[in-house]
């Protein structure tokens, strides 16, 4: 089938969505604030074609203008654009294996309303934690609505433009949920959660029937190492590390492979089951080196989630010490058969393990440089995720915003 030729209005659309991207990307990596020339410039775009798009892009309601700055060269000064706070709300969410949590984002990146519940999942009932999880969704929907602007006590991560006092409730974008396990996209099922205990789950039916946020507003479903990844790449220039490896440790281990900014998910999105991959024998990764596997390593309970361990490697405790540094390096092995697989040197700590950063990543590049047959010529390297915490429930947010990018019409206000 040939793709239908592209017409005068099919480029401007394109076009609008390239210079909101482009304000977008500035504000997820808390860069300067970029004037119309500096959109221009990164997107090849005529200063007049630019003008005409930001014109647009601010009356409708999706970006903003900061007050004028002098520049170094001659002319007016440059006029800092911005996401449009409040105009617009995304729901993203998850469900973990000893918490769900839920987050309510504007198109600047603003949290207008987030709520964490802690609970162990482990053998639980589906529909009643997905009803939790919709219950909850509706309680955040409802604090964004009443106040559409970012908390005081939470700064924004750069200037933005808040709505005024009598702008009207956000709209909503939509919802997506991340899931700890193969997700059948096209069906809203989450195929199997090993650690959940979860096989065959029809998520998106049970949050529409307790939800009224997910009931108006069908949830997207993803793996919640995917989603963590996507928040991962937005927080990383171009001209950075654009292609890494991330590896999230919780009670599971996920990973997500990206290579120049976009996540590689596999034929059906199932890519990244890497606390299944076999080491040490027959067992599994997450077994010898899963959050629960260190604290029971270490002599620690696991009731009470990492702290423990991070107290106790504080504490030079030799058990604890000992329980990490052989999870590293069972780690560092299973991500050798990763990076020499797909050519991708640089890995990225999520999770628990970026938590326990400072102890995990020499045995994981020992490990890589021990057995990535290319580690001579190309030099792994291991860093720590800069997506912040609870990063899929971000990267859930980010695939939301995402359908602005994708159809900005659809969401100007007249």
């Amino acid at each position: 089938m040939k793709s239908p030729a592209a017409r005068q209005g099919t480029l401007r659309e394109l076009n609008l969505g390239l210079v909101l991207r482009e304000v977008l990307g500035a504000a997820a990596t808390g860069t300067t604030p970029p004037s119309r020339a500096d959109v221009a410039a990164a997107t090849g775009l005529t200063r007049a074609t630019v003008s005409a798009l930001v014109d647009r892009l601010v009356a409708g309601g999706l970006l903003a203008e900061l007050d004028p700055v002098p520049t170094q060269r001659a002319g007016r000064p440059a006029v800092p654009l911005v996401p449009a706070g409040g105009t617009l709300v995304a729901i993203g969410a998850e469900v973990n294996v000893d918490y769900l949590a839920v987050r309510a984002v504007d198109l600047a990146g603003d949290v207008l309303a987030e709520r964490v519940r802690h609970a162990d999942h482990r053998g639980s009932d589906p529909d009643v934690v997905l009803r939790v999880l919709g219950a909850v969704a509706d309680e955040v929907l409802d604090e964004a609505r009443a106040r559409p602007q970012a908390p005081d006590d939470e700064p924004p991560h750069q200037p933005s433009a808040p709505p005024p006092p009598c702008a009207p409730p956000p709209r909503v974008v939509g919802t997506a949920v991340a899931l700890p396990g193969l997700v059948g996209r096209s069906t809203g099922t989450l195929l199997l959660a090993p650690n959940l205990g979860w096989r065959e789950v029809d998520v998106v039916r049970v949050l529409a029937e307790s939800s009224r946020t997910f009931a108006e507003h069908r949830p997207t479903l993803a793996n919640e190492a995917d989603l963590a990844a996507l928040a991962e790449s937005r927080v990383r220039r171009p001209e950075g590390l654009a292609s890494f490896v991330l590896v999230s440790g919780e009670v599971g281990i996920g990973a997500a492979i990206v290579l120049d900014g976009r996540v590689f998910g596999g034929r059906h999105g199932w890519a990244g089951e890497l606390g299944h991959t076999l080491v040490a024998g027959s067992r599994q990764l997450e077994q010898v080196a899963g959050q629960d596997a260190m604290l029971r390593a270490a002599g620690l309970p696991r009731d009470e989630g990492v702290e423990p361990l991070v107290a106790a490697l504080a504490a030079g405790d030799p058990a604890a010490l000992a329980a990490v540094a052989s999870a590293g390096e069972a780690l560092g092995v299973a991500l050798a058969n990763v990076l020499n697989t797909v050519d991708v040197p640089h890995v990225v700590l999520g999770g628990t393990y970026a938590r326990l950063a400072d102890h995990v990543r020499e045995p994981v590049l020992a490990a890589l440089r021990a057995h990535v047959l290319a580690a001579p010529w190309a030099e792994p390297s291991v860093d720590v995720a800069r997506a912040g915490s609870h990063a899929a429930v971000a990267g859930a947010t980010h695939a939301v915003r995402d359908r602005v990018v994708a159809d900005p019409t659809a969401w100007l206000t007249p």
